[in-house]
């Protein structure tokens, strides 16, 4: 990922143009390399507006990404406090994009025991993705998480953690 401030600027402005101008520099943010702080400006848009045209095509870039380097910006978003909208969108696009999220399972987990079903149900997803990268020392510690959690948890969210639990514990 390569650090421009000059893009980062560019990017910003278009936000408040028409639709027009923000779909196709989304669009073209396709095109190119990866910068630091798209992501950013991206979900802080998402965030903001209520237009679906322009979330949709939020969504979707964020579901196609490909590139290893900004998975510390996804997960650096994710901690931020969002509405629940655009915490569910970031967490969907870690697992629709297909990056590793290895690294972060404990930051995802501690998400996941916060979050409300929705978002634990997203969560889920991606560390049930993580699994076969993680160390036993790493799987055990995000047992202990989840099972200091589960009482105080409805039991929709409790069934969803007793699954991931066993899925951990394989």
């Amino acid at each position: 990922m390569i650090r421009s401030d000059k893009k980062l600027k560019e990017l910003a402005s278009i936000f408040d143009k028409d639709n027009k101008h923000i779909i196709q520099a989304i669009e073209l943010l396709r095109e190119e390399q990866p910068f630091e702080g798209a992501v950013g400006l991206l979900t802080i848009f998402f965030n903001k507006t209520d237009d679906q045209s322009i979330r949709k095509i939020i969504l979707e870039f964020m579901n196609d990404l490909k590139d290893q380097s900004v998975v510390k910006e996804v997960i650096t978003e994710i901690k931020k406090e969002w509405k629940t909208e655009t915490l569910n969108m970031l967490i969907s696009s870690c697992w629709q994009s297909g990056l590793d999220y290895s690294e972060y399972s404990l930051d995802l987990t501690e998400i996941f025991v916060r979050g409300d079903l929705t978002t634990a149900i997203e969560c889920f997803t991606v560390i049930e993705g993580t699994i076969p990268e993680l160390s036993l020392k790493r799987k055990e510690e995000l047992i202990k998480i989840i099972k200091e959690s589960l009482h105080s948890q409805g039991e929709e969210k409790r069934s969803l953690s007793r699954e991931l639990l066993s899925i951990l514990g394989r």
